[in-house]
């Protein structure tokens, strides 16, 4: 059995595959400084809600930009469990050519999610990963890596704004609002959120589409913790897959598994 985890800024994804299946997910908090033995704890009672045991992981891939909690799980799986461990970064067989000034500033998320979408949805690609921030790479029909845009999640986003104003208050975005010209504060918060964070992520899509040259035939899949609030607003996103982070760790395993 493999274990995965994409470890953001903000969250935590666990995942465990039987063979290619994903077998159990969940999402947690990340916290930057957890070690070994409090990550063995979670990830042992985690497995237990669903019959399993810690005992049953063979191997173990991370994906993340927070070095304290790769040595954390790298303690924990290779020296304590005895388990293959392997974390990502752009010297991995990816599949992938990748095109980018400085590759080692290349967050590892991104890399994940290209690999997972040439796999399961083929090139020429446009990935939006909606996070703490909102990612959006393209990869060409040759599969190339080329690059891609960051911007301010939209929770981070709406933090600050909350925190910054003394009338607006934070709101919950999943609450719906109906129509994009609200009549009270909290919808307008959540018409320009949610409306507008879809106009501004689909302007990059057609951008990026009109960069790479084919516009009919590229392939624009989302995921991310956000992304079933923002998606259903979007008018140029294809297909969320709130696995594809997940699922990219499993085919970097494959790919570089010894």
């Amino acid at each position: 059995m493999l274990m995965v985890a994409d470890i953001g800024n903000t969250q935590t994804v666990l995942g465990v595959f039987d063979g290619d299946r994903l077998k159990a997910r969940w999402r947690m908090a990340t916290e930057a400084h957890r070690s070994a033995d409090e990550i063995g704890v979670s990830c042992a009672a985690l497995l237990a809600l669903r019959g399993m045991k810690l005992s049953d992981v063979k191997a173990m891939i991370v994906s993340s930009d927070v070095p304290p909690l790769v040595r954390s799980y790298k303690n924990l799986f290779e020296n304590l469990l005895s388990v293959p461990f392997y974390s990502v970064s752009p010297t991995m067989t990816t599949g992938l050519e990748i095109h980018y000034d400085d590759v080692g500033a290349l967050g590892s998320d991104r890399i994940v999610n290209s690999v997972a979408a040439v796999r399961y949805y083929g090139a020429p690609a446009i990935i939006v990963d909606f996070g703490t921030a909102t990612t959006v790479e393209a990869i060409s029909r040759d599969m190339e890596y080329l690059g891609g845009a960051l911007m301010p999640g939209v929770y981070i986003s709406l933090n600050a704004l909350a925190s910054r104003t003394a009338k607006l208050p934070s709101v919950d975005l999943e609450e719906k609002t109906s129509k994009a010209i609200a009549t009270n504060t909290p919808d307008s918060i959540r018409s320009g959120f949610i409306y507008g964070y879809a106009g501004a992520v689909d302007a990059l899509i057609r951008r990026f589409r009109d960069e790479l040259g084919e516009p009919e035939n590229t392939r624009v899949i989302a995921t991310g913790g956000p992304a079933p609030v923002i998606v259903p607003h979007c008018r140029e996103i294809q297909k969320l897959d709130s696995d594809l982070t997940l699922k990219g760790l499993w085919v970097l395993y494959e790919l570089n598994a010894q």
